[in-house]
């Protein structure tokens, strides 16, 4: 399915966690990205952990109820050493990916290194390039102070990114005449 490529899709980019959760619209209009909202899902700390899960599920039904994105982009869950902290955002990932599912939206991974490959050029990249390169990519003046919300314009961006070269890809002859 190529309607990632499309101009005016909506991408949901998604960063989850437990306590916070960005997330970042971005559309493809007349081949330029632009950002529609960005923004944290928070979950409170004095809640259980199933009671912050619900939150979780209920604030992102109303994201995906708000701007029905025709897929929603996630970064692929990395290996932590802290366990605990891993399966909280493992936990958190199952909800939001569930949620988008639900929601009709198609879901994509990347891995890091592909998200920062797709907005810097490079796969290492640090945190302040990522940030320059995202504000640079979407035209915007001010980027949010959620780090949670830059990482999920980032994923957005990387989506719009694969989909077009999907596209091309689709586009290009099957065979090299000899």
């Amino acid at each position: 399915m190529l309607t990632q490529a499309r101009d005016g899709v909506l991408v949901l980019g998604i960063d989850p966690g437990l306590a916070d959760t960005g997330f970042g619209a971005v559309r493809r209009q007349n081949g330029r990205l632009s950002l529609v909202a960005c923004g944290t899902l928070k979950t409170p700390a004095s809640l259980a952990d199933p009671q912050r899960l619900k939150l979780l599920a209920e604030q992102m039904r109303k994201l995906m109820a708000e701007f029905h994105p025709e897929a929603a982009a996630f970064e692929e869950l990395f290996f932590s050493k802290n366990v605990r902290s891993a399966m909280a955002v493992g936990q958190a990932r199952g909800v939001v990916l569930l949620v988008a599912v639900e929601g009709g939206a198609a879901v994509h991974e990347y891995s890091p290194a592909q998200v920062k490959l797709s907005v810097t050029g490079y796969g290492g990249a640090t945190k302040a390039q990522m940030q320059k390169m995202v504000q640079s990519l979407l035209g915007t003046r001010e980027l949010p102070r959620s780090d949670d919300a830059i990482d999920a314009l980032a994923i957005a961006i990387c989506h719009h990114h694969s989909g077009r070269l999907r596209s091309l890809i689709s586009r290009a002859p099957s065979r090299v005449p000899v």
